[in-house]
């Protein structure tokens, strides 16, 4: 790179940079000042324009707003006070975002719940967050319903028609349509809690996330400052709003700009381009499986008509980057890092290929709160020096990334629900004795010209279909099933696809019957989690402390041509599995079968 190149790009960077250190100006968790202020702000500034397109219709903000003050009034009248918390068991949906806006406005933390869950996970999820009522999808109350036995405090359950719970629409329309006394909310401060996002974690049932108002805050002005967002922009948003990319990043950015998002109950890759050029989308909310998807796509007759000029999100892989900007025409895509109970945000302002962030040299003291450190992949543990301290890693050598806790400073670090859960994710004693620092679980690496690159994740946890797996859950359904003594499950790379899909290596006992292991799975865990591979070991490989052995099982992963052992393994779609061929491992791996 020459010299006027470079130039221009650090001052490209410095620019962003200080564009989004303005708008973090003044957020501090002692202020008064909430997100539910910043909402009610912007319905003000923008009320007749429209905040959703949603199936073919418009919302404007005031309506948005008078919905939000229904149910703010209705959670009043229900009894509900300031620092209850109600979960939302639904799917992309004006009403969503209403349920949560309208619960802050009265002090009500919203459980954000992932709507995939049945089962033990839901029930798990609706009491660690202690809910006091829940709020469900017409179509999937009956989830709700069929775990009621297992929740704690008996919470009332409402959907929308009442077809299942009482009916929350009939009680909505008794609400006044009025804003809401401030009075009720007025002793709350940033620091806290405004949400309940849930996440795996690295072991275990999901967790639940603390999320304060001034971690909110922040997150959801990320895409303002990055994507130049005016009121003009239409942001097209397929991702769930559970979670933090879409639900913060792609819909943050939106509300407190004045512009419109175009909501979809879910991603589908057929429909993508027609929806784009339709509403007219200017911005694209995504996470790395999605461009996948869309990448291994035959061409769409409309997919260069649309007007996206910009996309934020994460996940991006290094190998479809550069395609997916040039054969679908859109003109950056702003790579950004963090973890929904974190405190470490990294964001890629000027498109570099494969990085997710960058901190340069003479930046490195404003961001001394974010540190790669040299690590241990035996012990799964950082690497520590003679004098007991951790030890930096150096360029280009991956190490654990990790984010400083300073109660006295700006740290978001908010933990999770669980206090011991909370203990797990924090290292003390890293720098000088007495700091802490939250642990990633994620190994980085930076290179001389400070671009940080995510390189792989820790422990048990993968990714597969745009969501994290713990692979201890998994492993006690499948150890639930009859015929099945013990499994061992890990993430393994399929060819064409981000992340690494679930496999199990099961030992097995008399009972046991393929047919029925797929539907099984089914009624216990979430689809991402349900293992696309099965592999039949006689014996179980463990460690000399009796801990599961998976490396090499990783490295063999699914590959019948170097395996006696037999695997199975369930197509998309399909509710069952079938034993893998030597010719349908080839046409995995050339695609022709995809997941």
């Amino acid at each position: 790179m020459g010299l006027l190149q470079v130039i221009k790009r650090e001052v490209g960077f410095t620019r962003s940079l200080k564009r989004l250190m303005n708008q973090m100006e003044g957020i501090d968790k002692e202020a008064p000042t909430l997100l539910t202020d910043d909402i009610e702000a912007s319905v003000d500034a923008y009320r007749d324009r429209p905040v959703f397109w949603f199936e073919g219709e418009s919302v404007s903000y005031g309506e948005f707003d008078e919905r939000a003050n229904r149910i703010a009034n209705w959670a009043l009248a229900q009894g509900l006070k300031s620092g209850d918390a109600v979960a939302l068991v639904m799917e992309n949906h004006p009403d969503f975002v209403a349920a949560w806006f309208g619960l802050s406005k009265v002090g009500i933390i919203a459980a954000l719940i992932n709507n995939n869950l049945e089962g033990k996970g839901l029930a798990h999820c609706l009491n660690i967050g202690s809910a006091k009522a829940i709020i469900a999808s017409s179509h999937l109350a009956d989830r709700v319903k069929a775990v009621e036995a297992m929740l704690n405090g008996e919470p009332a359950l409402w959907d929308w028609d009442g077809t299942v719970g009482a009916n929350l629409n009939e009680a909505l329309s008794a609400q006044s349509a009025e804003r809401p006394s401030r009075e009720h909310r007025q002793d709350l401060r940033g620091a806290d809690i405004l949400f309940y996002v849930y996440t795996s974690g690295t072991t275990g049932l999901p967790k639940a996330a603390r999320i304060s108002h001034t971690r909110a805050r922040r997150s959801f002005r990320i895409a303002i400052t990055t994507c130049d967002l005016t009121p003009a922009d239409r942001i097209y948003n397929v991702l769930p709003l559970y979670h933090v990319t879409g639900g913060f990043l792609g819909l943050g950015g939106a509300l407190l700009s004045g512009a419109s998002t175009i909501l979809r109950k879910k991603f589908s890759a057929s429909h993508f381009w027609d929806d784009a050029a339709d509403y007219q989308a200017t911005a694209v909310v995504y996470i790395g499986e999605l461009c996948r998807y869309l990448l291994n796509q035959p061409d769409h007759p409309r997919q260069n008509e649309h007007r996206i000029r910009v996309g934020i999100g994460n996940g991006l892989r290094p190998d479809i980057w550069q395609e997916f900007v040039e054969r679908f025409r859109i003109g950056k895509l702003l790579e950004i890092y963090g973890s929904t109970e974190g405190n470490v945000f990294l964001m890629n302002f000027d498109g570099k290929i494969g990085a997710v962030g960058r901190i340069p040299k003479y930046l490195e003291k404003k961001f001394g709160d974010v540190r790669i450190v040299k690590f241990d992949i035996v012990s799964e543990a950082p690497i520590r020096g003679s004098d007991g301290f951790c030890i930096a890693a150096e360029f280009d050598e991956a190490g654990e990334l990790l984010g400083k806790i300073d109660e006295n400073g700006p740290s978001d670090f908010s933990g999770y629900h669980d206090k011991e859960a909370t203990e797990k994710k924090i290292l003390r004693d890293v720098f000088e004795k007495g700091d802490a620092w939250f642990r990633s679980g994620d190994l980085m690496s930076r290179d001389r010209e400070g671009y940080i690159y995510f390189k792989d994740r820790i422990g048990d946890t993968f990714r597969w279909k745009g969501e994290n797996v713990a692979t201890n859950e998994v492993a006690e359904a499948l150890s639930q099933y009859p015929g099945i003594a013990t499994a061992n499950v890990y993430g393994v790379e399929i060819p064409g696809t981000d992340g690494r899909a679930g496999m199990a290596s099961v030992t097995l006992k008399d009972g046991f019957d393929i047919a029925g292991l797929r539907s099984f799975l089914s009624e216990n865990l979430p689809p991402y989690a349900i293992p696309v591979f099965i592999r039949h070991q006689p014996e179980a490989e463990t460690t000399g402390t009796f801990k599961y052995r998976k490396v090499d099982l990783v490295k063999q992963g699914f590959d019948v041509s170097q395996i006696s052992d037999t695997i199975w393994f369930v197509r998309s779609g399909q509710d069952a599995y079938e034993e893998l061929t030597l010719e349908q491992h080839g046409q995995i791996r050339d695609r022709s079968i995809q997941f």
